[in-house]
């Protein structure tokens, strides 16, 4: 009974083993049949996570594209593509975040991805912004600022992170099952085995977790099948796996298609094969996988050769594979085909059409094979009628002989790199004409060979510009040596005018040298006028500025231009309603429509009619983009209009420059156009000629508009000259200068304190017990400026009012030509009536 007792109890602990046994292995096989099935979750996860991140890439490289549309076209169906192309953006980015909600290094990735995002998104903002408010100029700067591309860049740059951490997640998920279940595998074989030796009883069991473990290899099985269909399944790249020492170890079907090896023909080769021979010969190969082991991945965009020796131009990412120790196992590569992926193509349509200038693609032959919307414009062509046909229809020389040859020489060393920038050629549209054309190149290899965009600029603008930046730059100069000029010649005015008035004061009306002097009197008269219109020209003149209503002002001086014109000439005025007012020295502006109008009368010697017209305009980025010095905003336009003879585009150019007449030999001294110019530039305007010889002429005077009420002129009254009893202390460096003004001061009962330079009035002032009134001093002296010696005066004695004189004046005294509020100024030369009502007036103002 004992026996059988021990037998039983043999055998209940043999049935108890044999059960814990079959619980340990039952529970096992359920564990590996849950890792096979956890294997291929990860692999599906991955897939949706790699698939979302593509979307999202897309999605935001469709903002770039169409805020880039929007700037070079202004249509705002870009900006609806670009609102949806958001709201896409933010959708794959919460369904990236969901997906990845384990992974704390994966969520702080798309923390950074987010931000990214909306600084990008930010920056289009900014860019449509500017396009609707400052113009496609505007806008299109920001974008060559790089900001938005920078930006762009980090973008793509974390988009590939998240993918290789996912890729190798997944890698180290996958491996992470097929340890465990192996485990799981050693331990079911081992219950087996005990569980038949401790008892045959449990032979059932052992049998049913066999059952139980083929299941399980089944799963995994099928996993990795699955994720062997996953990397087959993407065929437009190339995803294979090397060993260290650089041999292919696995193969896709994106690898097959796109480098025409099958796998029993590549696996176990070096991938070195991929190479061009110069890379290889440069150890290019092994630079690539030292690169990849240092920092962990590597990306480039590079030439690879296919198995039947053509190449392609390819995106290539590595990425070292380590074990948990850290050890390097091999390297896994992405391959793209850039040249024939449709990502890519529409992609770069999509840029080509972005793109501000005129994008023409050409082939190895010569012919168009892509071109946007810009080129269709600027050469006037539909995109049908040029495909196909030869570049030379468009641009007849140059383009496909040094450019395309130089293009496609350079593709095996620098693909990307642009050929041919700022190179110059002509362009033809279809109508025939021709212009000026600024070409860059960059060569791209494709399926079908090599590729040649052009990116085209109309630089027929910028040629103009350049031109009248140099006749601006000939005319500061010549107007530096007139300003110079009259500036010496005033002085030499101012005693010879002076010493005549002088002179006539002290002859009786009979003297019959009273005729003589008053000869030399008026022709110092005319002769300060020739100065003072070369002050104008070389903008050195100091205008009296007030507001001033243009159409009133034009209105005023028709009866001396019917006057002047004569009656075999029409003259008609047309004013608009909405001209505006405008800051300028009313004499200066009289003289500009006398000027103008004169000019007019001389074009048309047999008669004609001659237009005087006001309006205002506004003017935008457009036209100042095409313009030297133009400010945005409104004008009020003057307008002179003749039915003359016309001028040549020779002659044209040199309208404004002074002693250059139209009229001929001894007919005019070719000042007047010059002085227009002048008065215009000095006052903030431009003036503007249109003409054809034989039809006409136009000159546009524009002069910005201000807001500012309307000041009407003091009233003036003919009387004796003022005179006074004052002490005056005049400087002045000129002795004969000095001398007519000292006697014409001392004649109207002024006791004046003479001094030549800056250096003895300072010591006239620390001598002198009285009072000094006035201190007439001029501008220009050496060692120190009239504006010095007067602050130090009056710093001293803050009685003193100051008056300045000069033949023209600096930035001391006048600032772009207006006299300061507080500055009192007399412009040489100077006659005795005028010398003595601005010293009188100076003197009877209040401080």
């Amino acid at each position: 009974m004992k026996a059988a007792f021990l037998s039983n109890r043999k055998g209940r602990l043999a049935f108890g083993s044999a059960m814990l046994f079959l619980l340990v292995a039952g529970a096992l096989s359920y564990r590996g049949i849950v890792l096979a099935g956890e294997g291929s979750r990860w692999v599906q996860h991955t897939h949706e996570v790699l698939e979302n991140l593509q979307d999202l890439l897309f999605a935001m490289e469709s903002v770039e594209s169409n805020v880039r549309g929007f700037v070079v076209t202004g249509e705002e169906s870009y900006l609806e593509s670009y609102r949806a192309s958001t709201l896409s953006a933010e959708r794959y980015q919460a369904t990236v975040r969901n997906l990845t909600v384990d992974s704390p290094d994966q969520q702080r990735r798309l923390s950074a991805l987010e931000r990214l995002a909306a600084q990008k998104i930010q920056f289009a903002e900014t860019v449509s912004d500017l396009r609707r408010v400052k113009g496609p100029d505007a806008a299109a700067d920001a974008i060559r600022s790089g900001s938005g591309t920078r930006s762009m860049d980090q973008f793509q740059a974390v988009v590939r992170q998240v993918k290789d951490e996912e890729l190798r997640l997944l890698a180290q998920r996958s491996a992470d099952a097929k340890r465990r279940l192996g485990q799981t595998e050693a331990v079911l074989v081992l219950g087996t085995v005990l569980g038949l030796v401790i008892t045959a009883a449990a032979g059932w069991n052992v049998r049913r977790d066999g059952s139980r473990r083929g299941r399980a290899e089944e799963a995994l099985g099928e996993s990795e099948e699955r994720y062997r269909m996953l990397l087959d399944g993407v065929q437009d790249s190339a995803i294979f796996m090397i060993d260290p020492r650089g041999r292919i170890v696995s193969w896709n079907a994106g690898a097959e298609r796109i480098k025409g090896y099958t796998a029993d023909e590549i696996l176990g080769r070096n991938f070195s094969c991929f190479f061009p021979p110069e890379d290889v010969e440069r150890g290019r190969p092994e630079e690539v996988l030292r690169m990849t082991a240092a920092s962990g991945w590597h990306e480039e965009h590079a030439m690879r050769v296919r198995k039947d020796g053509s190449r392609f131009l390819a995106r290539v990412t590595f990425r070292a594979l380590l074990d948990a120790a850290g050890n390097l196992q091999g390297f896994s590569e992405f391959s793209h085909d850039l040249s024939e992926s449709k990502e890519s193509g529409a992609k770069y349509r999509g840029l080509l059409e972005a793109a501000p200038d005129a994008m023409v693609v050409v082939d190895e032959g010569g012919e168009i094979v892509l071109l946007n919307l810009q080129a269709e414009k600027q050469f006037g062509y539909h995109r049908d009628e040029l495909v196909g046909q030869p570049v030379k229809n468009i641009i007849p020389e140059g383009f496909a002989e040094r450019l395309i040859a130089d293009a496609r020489r350079s593709t095996a060393h620098a693909p990307a790199e642009q050929m041919g920038t700022g190179r110059e050629l002509i362009g033809r549209r279809r109508d025939g004409s021709e212009f000026p054309i600024e070409i860059m190149l960059s060569p791209l290899e494709s399926a079908e060979g090599v590729l040649v965009t052009a990116a085209i600029r109309d630089i027929t603008a910028r040629r103009e510009l350049e031109q009248e930046l140099r006749h601006a730059q000939r005319m500061e100069g010549v107007g530096q040596l007139a300003g110079g000029i009259a500036h010496d010649f005033n002085n030499l005015l101012t005693v010879i005018g002076g010493r005549a008035q002088l002179g006539l004061a002290r002859l009786s009306a009979s003297d019959p040298l009273r005729h003589d002097l008053d000869i030399i009197h008026r022709t110092a008269e005319r002769a300060a006028l020739l100065t003072r219109q070369l002050l104008a020209f070389s903008r050195k003149q100091v205008l009296q500025l007030r507001v001033v209503d243009l159409n009133e002002r034009v209105r005023s001086s028709a009866d001396l231009l019917e006057r002047i014109i004569g009656e075999h000439i029409e003259l008609i005025f047309v004013s608009a309603s909405d001209t505006g007012s405008v800051r300028i020295d009313p004499g200066q502006l009289e003289q500009v429509i006398v000027n103008l109008a004169v000019n007019a009368r001389d074009a048309m010697p047999d008669g004609g009619r001659i237009t005087i017209e006001t309006a205002g305009v506004e003017l935008d980025a457009d036209y100042a983009a095409r313009r030297i010095d133009v400010v945005l905003g409104a004008y009020a336009v003057l307008s002179v209009t003749d039915t003359g003879v016309g001028m040549s585009r020779e002659t044209q150019a040199r309208i404004f420059e002074p002693f250059f007449t139209t009229k001929g030999p001894g007919k005019g001294t070719g000042l007047g156009l010059a002085t227009v110019y002048g008065i215009v530039k000095q006052s903030g305007g431009h003036i503007r000629v249109y003409s054809e010889v034989g039809v006409g002429t136009s000159f546009k005077v524009y002069l910005p508009c201000t807001d500012e009420p309307v000041e009407r002129e003091p009233s003036r009254s003919a009387a004796e000259l003022p005179r006074g009893t004052e002490t005056i202390l005049l400087v002045e460096d000129e002795a004969e200068v000095r001398g007519v003004a000292h006697e014409i001061l001392e004649r109207l009962g002024y006791t004046v304190l003479e001094a030549s330079v800056p250096a003895d009035a300072m010591l006239i002032v620390q001598r002198h017990v009285g009072i000094i009134d006035l201190l007439l001093t001029d501008v220009i002296m050496p060692r120190t400026s009239g504006r010095v010696l007067a602050e130090t005066i009056t710093t001293e004695r803050p009685e003193t009012k100051v008056l300045f004189m000069s033949g023209y004046t600096d930035d001391a005294i006048v600032r772009h030509g207006v006299l300061e509020a507080d500055t009192h100024f007399i412009e040489k030369p100077f006659t005795a009536p005028t010398l003595a009502t601005k010293v009188r007036e100076v003197l009877d103002r209040p401080h």
